[in-house]
């Protein structure tokens, strides 16, 4: 059952002045990243899910329940997958926010792919239509077309530096990223997870197209899955039922994302370099937010509890620290 749409645009309209852009939780050890901010409690780490959206390398605006939903949709993951691997939340206290286990993360992204698709510079399809067919350590064979199904997924990791870049599994291992063992047992972890993803998103009507997965170790040595998992920020999702017929006339399949809010930005404004950028209209992020509330519930195939249950007299930053209050 799926929140109705007109009940759903009402309580973003009323959410539209209410949104977390920045947080100011008191706690130590604060950090700050696209989307999420992180403190330090004791032991444990907070994790907050601000409602920034971010393009052209800047934050272009706000999104009413964005943040609960990239929280709540990994929160929904990591407990469907507990029986592939362990993971760092300790416990959701409040919509937009984890408290997790404290790790030493790998510095490595195990990027997982099913399709041929992608348009950014380290993206699979753009490193095959330049004619590269060896890419992280894995030869393609020549006759590929754009957006299709590969015959088994692959793994392509990334280093975490200033600048992602594609990697082999021998040269994580010979670069001192990791060990043999460690590799192994993170690649198998990441190609169960996705294939467990790729059939639950199947079975809600979607197509996992791919994913990136972190993991990390705890204080007894222990890997586990961290940072976040199968959110529309982290993973690239299509409609299953169109996927056939757009590929057979010759059209990208279709998907729920944000591009068209990154268009009224380019028709308006050079947002690479303009000090200032435009302010986006209501009803553009109002459709964003919808679109976000729409991916939760397809994702999950779970009414959205954000719209359900709206908060939204209380500020989201006092909403937060109050729901905090057992750390404080």
């Amino acid at each position: 059952m799926k929140t109705d749409e007109t009940l759903c645009k009402s309580q973003i309209r009323k959410a539209l002045r209410n949104t977390l852009t920045e947080t100011q939780i008191p706690l130590p050890g604060k950090k700050v990243g696209k989307v999420r901010d992180s403190y330090q409690a004791g032991e444990s780490l907070v994790f907050v899910t601000t409602d920034r959206q971010s393009a052209f390398d800047r934050v272009i605006a706000s999104v009413p329940f964005k943040g609960q939903v990239l929280n709540l949709v990994s929160a929904w993951w990591f407990e469907r997958t507990r029986h592939i691997i362990g993971n760092h939340v300790i416990r959701i206290p409040d919509p937009q926010v984890t408290e997790a286990v404290t790790c030493t993360p790998f510095t490595i992204e195990f990027v997982m792919r099913g399709y041929l698709t992608g348009s950014t510079e380290t993206s699979l399809w753009t490193r095959y239509n330049q004619g590269e067919r060896t890419y992280c350590g894995i030869t393609f064979p020549d006759g590929l077309t754009q957006h299709q199904k590969l015959d088994e997924p692959v793994i392509t990791p990334t280093t975490k530096e200033a600048h992602d870049r594609p990697i082999s599994p021998e040269e994580i291992i010979s670069e001192g990223w990791m060990t043999a063992d460690e590799w192994e047992y993170c690649c198998a972890k990441a190609m169960e997870l996705f294939i467990f993803g790729q059939e639950t998103a199947r079975k809600h009507g979607l197509i996992l197209v791919d994913t990136k997965y972190e993991m990390g170790r705890n204080a007894d040595g222990e890997i586990l899955l961290i940072d976040e998992i199968h959110t529309p920020d982290s993973s690239r999702y299509w409609i299953a039922d169109t996927y056939e017929q757009r590929l057979a006339e010759g059209k990208a399949p279709d998907n729920i994302d944000k591009e068209f809010l990154r268009l009224w930005f380019r028709d308006r404004c050079d947002p690479y370099h303009d000090e200032v950028l435009p302010e986006a209209p209501d009803h553009l992020i109002e459709e964003l937010s919808f679109r976000y509330i729409q991916l939760y519930e397809t994702i999950t195939n779970e009414p959205f509890p954000g719209c359900a249950f709206p908060e939204v007299t209380l500020p989201a930053d006092q909403r937060i620290i109050r729901n905090l209050q057992y750390l404080l």
